[in-house]
């Protein structure tokens, strides 16, 4: 009991780097265009969605410690076709958000060539993964402490200075639900504590009633800290328009020394939140690979490149605000399927009561269907193209396997 506290810094600690990504680097850019100072109180939304969602991947983690994360507890509690949904939304959400880290990355450390620095990025981090590298405890404190030391920094600077008046506000209160959804992509790094991969130490119950909260709670705050700072330094109207907001607050505050700062910060959290991104959805891909989905020759590297490859598309097709609308819509899709199957939960593998994860399919459906049209759409195709995909795949490798055991037979 005497190391609890320790260890629920040490998880706390651990998740925060795969949360910190784009959503606080450069979200808020878009949701200001949305809702304006509305922005606020939709980031309560986000966070009650995924505190829930959270509660449910966890739950089901300890059942199925084994499982290709939601594709697999999906499979092992809905079944085959809702768990090829549910993988086909969770892929489009990896690339997806993996563009929207990326870009973010390519925004705050070279401006001039955001496309190129993302792509750089994303190969960067890929080889990184591949040659072994993990975010563990103490990798995860280091950078933990550098951007939120950054973001502290930003938050006193912008609301030291008096701002100039702004040219007129953006945004409306009734976008407020569908700016909730799109800020859920800032809170959705929590799986990196709630469902480790294999191999990884799963944490004790008792360290995750205190820290799913802790998290969830501590990024809010965060999150609440900088939206208020950059909304007051830049207004919603002009925030609108900023590629990279922190920068230009900080610019607005003459507190232009401390750009370089923010930079590093932006290049630490967008290292940490898309190692995560990229594994996470890897793990997927082989999830349906052992589950005969996928051909089963594809080896570990071919799977890699493939996530390369499909977020490197991303990057390239789709601008800072629709990638980061695609991950957040795709993401309550995955979610709303996760929290789905975490209400069949038999009452021995629980730790939190059922509510917990029906309101969690709620806040996922009603927020996914509350998006902005263009990210709705993109997510509700490649939802259809995705599962049609693999399940083409999958009957296609059954007829083979099929006609392999009746040639003995006719011969």
């Amino acid at each position: 009991m005497t190391h609890k506290p320790r260890e629920i810094v040490g998880t706390v600690a651990l998740g925060l780097p795969a949360v910190l990504g784009a959503g606080v680097f450069a979200g808020f850019a878009s949701a200001a265009g949305l809702a304006g100072w509305w922005v606020l109180p939709a980031l309560a939304l986000s966070a009650a969605a995924a505190l829930c969602s959270a509660f449910s991947t966890a739950d089901q983690s300890r059942a199925y410690p084994d499982a290709a994360g939601g594709y697999g507890y999906v499979r092992a509690q809905l079944g085959v076709w809702p768990a090829r949904m549910t993988a086909s939304v969770h892929l489009l959400s990896r690339c997806a958000m993996a563009a929207a880290v990326a870009l973010t990355f390519g925004a705050y450390v070279v401006p001039n060539q955001p496309v190129i620095g993302a792509l750089v990025l994303v190969a960067g981090t890929a080889l990184l993964g591949a040659a072994g590298f993990r975010f563990g405890v103490g990798v995860s404190v280091a950078a933990s402490l550098v951007v939120l030391g950054v973001l502290a920094l930003v938050v006193a600077s912008v609301f030291s200075i008096e701002p100039v008046p702004s040219a007129g506000e953006a945004g409306s209160v009734n976008e407020l639900v569908g700016v909730a959804g799109l800020m859920f992509a800032a809170f959705a790094g929590f799986e990196r504590i709630t469902a480790p991969h294999r191999g990884e130490q799963p944490h004790s119950v008792s360290v995750m009633k205190f820290a799913i909260p802790v998290l969830i709670g501590l990024s809010f705050v965060v999150y609440l800290a900088v939206g208020a700072g950059v909304l007051r330094q830049l207004g919603s109207a002009r925030l609108a328009l900023s590629p990279a907001p922190l920068r230009d607050a900080l610019v607005a505050a003459d507190a232009s020394a401390l750009v370089p700062l923010v930079q590093i910060a932006a290049a630490v959290a967008g290292v940490a939140a898309l190692h995560f991104v990229l594994l996470s959805a890897h793990r997927t891909l082989t999830g349906l690979v052992e589950d005969g989905d996928l051909p089963s020759r594809l080896k570990p590297s071919v799977l890699t490149l493939a996530v390369v490859v499909g977020s490197a598309l991303a990057i390239a097709f789709m601008p800072m605000a629709t990638a980061l609308g695609v991950a957040a819509c795709a993401m309550l899709f995955y979610y709303a399927f996760t929290n789905a199957s975490a209400r069949v939960l038999l009452q021995n593998d629980r730790t939190w009561p059922m509510r917990t994860a029906c309101l969690g399919l709620g806040l996922s459906v009603l927020l996914a269907m509350s998006m902005p049209i263009p990210a709705l759409l993109i997510s509700l195709a490649g939802l259809g193209a995705g599962t049609g995909l693999i399940g083409l795949t999958a009957a296609l490798r059954g007829k083979r396997a099929a006609s392999r055991q009746h040639t003995p037979q006719a011969r």
